[in-house]
Formats: structure tokens, C-alpha cells, sequence
């Protein structure tokens, strides 16, 4: 496991903690590869039977690292996007089967905000906001957020996240219907705890069989991330990604 990435077995709850605090936790590749390996190991072994996905105290994460977006943008190599860590990751979370809850403490940006669309129990904090600001960076949306936003949150409002950019605060996402509870800030992560110990409780078999006729067969996920993937990849080498992402770290530098 990655240094930036921590991974416990607690009872029967899997906790995977995003822990790279000096960069927001945004994402590394080496991080995207550990979080999906720490949900695949998870399948089969029937001690688990809960994920908490969590970024501490004061934010969850700022999404993909936009260095390694610039070095991708830029890249003479033709790799396609498919083959990423990132969509590795967001594969695993299409196929998971055990019950997945998010503890988001702060800013949740892009696939931050995109992956709680996979976990079916989310806590935020009062501090929390939710951001996918994909098009402002001459993007497409990732991680099948184009298919399940809308099932949950309606087109409109949808819309208003993914292609208009707007931020999204804990009492509007709860209002949205991607977030359950809010809490106070510090306290999402006891809270998740408390959570998981209720669905560990509960027979195991009949949470499975409930939880997969909730959600969408995984094949339709898995067809909407490659499809977006493919857009994203191209986008990525696209002129207004690159003017996007050199003026952003330009404002970095000023």
C-alpha cells in the first residue's frame, strides 16, 4: 500500500483512509491502484462486510492530481485512458458488492464527488463541498457520473454540477439526495463507524441480494465510464484542456 493511502481491518469493516493532507489528497496513480485493490480483496472475503472510504479530518479529497493531468495532456505517448489507474478504480467500484459508505469531511472535487456515486450510504459534514468542475478544465464527466447523476439528482441539477460546474454544499447534496446525513465537522468518520456497525449487523445474504437490485447491472456502469473515458482521454489532448490546465497553474504560481 501506497504511503499516502491507509488501509484497516477493523471488525467486519474495511477502512480505507486517503491520507496525503499537504495536496488536499488528491490522487496519485499509485493511490487510485491501492484503493482498488484494498475494494477488490474485499470481495471474496467474507470477514468483510462493510467499506468506509474516508479522508480524515477537514477534507476528503481534491480529486485527480491536475500535474499528472498536464504531464497526460502533453504526453507524445498514445495510452489509452481505459488502461488508467483512475479507471481501474472506478471498475472496481462499478463491480463491488459490499455496502460502501463515504465519510466526506471538506472538499470533495471531481472523482471525490463522482465516486460517491457508487457508495450507498454518505456522510458529510457541515464543511463539506462537492465540486466537478470538469468543464471548466476542458473536460467530460468521468467515473459513469453522466448515467448515475441524473438517476439521482434529477437532469437538472445534474446538469448544473457537471456542465455548468456549480458547487454543491452538504445541505444541498443532502437535498440532492447523494448525501444521508450531515454531521458535524471532525465527526463523519465515527459517524461512518456507527453506520457500518448497523449494516454489519444485519444478515449478510439478504444486504447483498438488496443491495444489488437497488443498483444499476455493473455492465451498464463499466459502458458508460469506458464511453466517457474515451471522450475524457480525448478532451485531455484537446486545445482547451491544455490552455485550461497551464492557466491554472499559472494562477498557482502568481
Amino acid at each position: 500500500m501506497t504511503g499516502h493511502l491507509i488501509v484497516s481491518d477493523e471488525d467486519a469493516t474495511r477502512v480505507i483512509k486517503l491520507r496525503r493532507p499537504e495536496k488536499k489528497n488528491a490522487f496519485t496513480q499509485d493511490m487510485y491502484r491501492g484503493m482498488s485493490d484494498a475494494i477488490d480483496t474485499a470481495q471474496n472475503n467474507p470477514d468483510i462486510r462493510c467499506i468506509i472510504i474516508t479522508g480524515g479530518s477537514g477534507v476528503f479529497t481534491a480529486g485527480n492530481d491536475l500535474e499528472d493531468f498536464l504531464k497526460e495532456s502533453t504526453s507524445n505517448t498514445d495510452l489509452p485512458r481505459a488502461a488508467s489507474n483512475a479507471v481501474k478504480l472506478l471498475y472496481s467500484l462499478a463491480h463491488n458488492v459490499k455496502p460502501i459508505i463515504a465519510a466526506v469531511d471538506g472538499v470533495a472535487i471531481g472523482i471525490g464527488t463522482t465516486m460517491l456515486f457508487h457508495c450507498d450510504y454518505v456522510l458529510a459534514s457541515t464543511t463539506a463541498i462537492f465540486s466537478t468542475p470538469f468543464i471548466n478544465l476542458g473536460l467530460v464527466p468521468e467515473g459513469a457520473s453522466s448515467l448515475l447523476m441524473p438517476r439521482t439528482m434529477g437532469h437538472q441539477r445534474a446538469f448544473a454540477m457537471l456542465v455548468m460546474g456549480r458547487k454543491f454544499s452538504a445541505d444541498e447534496a443532502r437535498e440532492a439526495g447523494f448525501v444521508n446525513v450531515v454531521v458535524a465537522p471532525g465527526h463523519t468518520e465515527a459517524e461512518a463507524r456507527k453506520v457500518a456497525r448497523e449494516i454489519c449487523a444485519l444478515p449478510a445474504e439478504a444486504v447483498a441480494i438488496s443491495r444489488k437490485l437497488l443498483r444499476l447491472p455493473p455492465e451498464d456502469m463499466t459502458r458508460r465510464i469506458d464511453q466517457e473515458g474515451h471522450l475524457f482521454g480525448e478532451r485531455l489532448r484537446s486545445k482547451e484542456a491544455v490552455t485550461a490546465f497551464k492557466a491554472f497553474f499559472e494562477r498557482k504560481k502568481g
